[in-house]
């Protein structure tokens, strides 16, 4: 079982996420490459909402496609193009995490791989063997 820490000698987190997770040794790990808010046509959605729910609805598909769900989440990084985008992402995480509280980084850079892309989450997730 994941143990989920917010330690008494570190501050407190800034939103729903955990300031360190661990895992037992026997755990199996899932390392998701970043996903962006595309179909599978690669066509990018439209506004950042848009593009911030199909981007979390990409890593949980990962997820499921090996049998784990958001609760295996063990850290997420959350990429930004835009400060301005930051209260509106918090609250796509929080829908699609649905309670869970992984660790968590949340970065804003001045552009991602194509011009269009305004966030891109990547995961890594770890569940019993």
């Amino acid at each position: 079982m994941l143990n989920f820490l917010n330690p008494p000698a570190a501050p407190p987190p800034f939103s729903r996420y955990s300031q360190m997770v661990s895992a037992p040794a026997n755990y199996r790990w899932l390392h998701i490459s970043g996903q962006v808010g595309c179909d599978r046509q690669h066509k990018a959605a439209q506004g950042f909402d848009a593009q911030a729910a199909l981007a979390w609805s990409n890593l949980v598909a990962c997820l499921e496609a090996d049998g784990m769900t958001v609760h295996d989440l063990v850290k997420v990084n959350v990429i930004l193009t835009r400060t301005s985008d930051v209260p509106a992402s918090r609250v796509a995480r929080d829908r699609v995490l649905a309670g869970a509280q992984p660790a968590s980084t949340l970065i804003v850079v001045s552009s991602l791989a194509h011009a269009d892309w305004l966030i891109e989450v990547e995961g890594i997730a770890a569940s019993a063997a």
